[in-house]
């Protein structure tokens, strides 16, 4: 199975109009699903609903700075990020990539080198199913996940998951808050990997909650969201 091009969402964040036009209308005839924000809190609340692969991110906005939404961004997500900047001081490009954005571009730019570069970051972050923080630790220490060592704590004892169970694990914790569709878990966290029907995902959700709940039959961590799919609860 070929990953599907809905994987490849870019969020592109710009207060004019005119650009995000031009930008959606270059990215999605290659093959991207393109979000526009014309603001920052646009930006953030699309940035949490949906499962964004990278992030182009114009500095100026007129509710909230585009370093500011970098920093936010970047606090809970490895998410490659282009700035997209009018700003040309080597202070100003040096401060962006200081706060975590991954490469910049100077307005006017070309659309191929924009592409050239999104195209780069994006097959650079492809395998990387990693948080921001490597090992992270849910339901006051409960659960523990090591993405570095690729283990897992219950209760501090080792749970052993299988490859596909710890990428649909990932996959959920990287994205907290986002309802992911049996499709979406697929492309995200098993791509090439997968063989065989969507269904076959609930057996792997199934499995992986006999591994890491309670009580199986009413998750903490791994929720279903009737209707929708699968999202991670964090233990609350």
């Amino acid at each position: 199975m070929t990953l599907s091009l809905s994987a490849k969402n870019i969020l592109a964040v710009d207060d004019e109009p005119k650009i995000l036009e031009v930008l959606s209308s270059y990215l999605e005839s290659r093959g991207y699903t393109v979000f526009t924000a014309e603001t920052g809190s646009e930006a953030l609340a699309t940035f949490e609903r949906e499962a964004i692969s990278l992030v182009l991110l114009d500095l100026m906005l007129p509710d909230i700075s585009g370093e500011e939404i970098c920093r936010r961004i970047r606090a809970k997500s490895r998410v490659p990020i282009i700035m997209l900047t009018a700003k040309v001081e080597e202070a100003d490009l040096l401060e962006g990539l200081r706060i975590g954005a991954d490469d910049y571009i100077t307005k006017p730019f070309s659309l191929k080198e924009l592409a050239a570069r999104a195209e780069a970051l994006l097959r650079r972050a492809a395998d990387d199913l990693v948080p921001l923080a490597s090992k992270s630790a849910f339901g006051g220490g409960d659960l523990i996940v090591d993405f570095e060592k690729n283990t897992v704590l219950k209760r501090q004892a080792p749970v052993a998951l299988t490859p596909s169970e710890m990428k649909i694990l990932a996959a959920l914790i990287k994205y907290p808050g986002k309802v992911f569709t049996r499709e979406e878990l697929i492309e995200t966290a098993l791509g090439d990997e997968f063989e065989g029907y969507d269904r076959a995902i609930d057996n792997h959700i199934k499995n992986l909650r006999q591994k890491i709940e309670d009580d199986s039959k009413n998750p903490a961590y791994v929720l279903t969201v009737h209707g929708l799919g699968y999202t991670f609860g964090g233990g609350q």
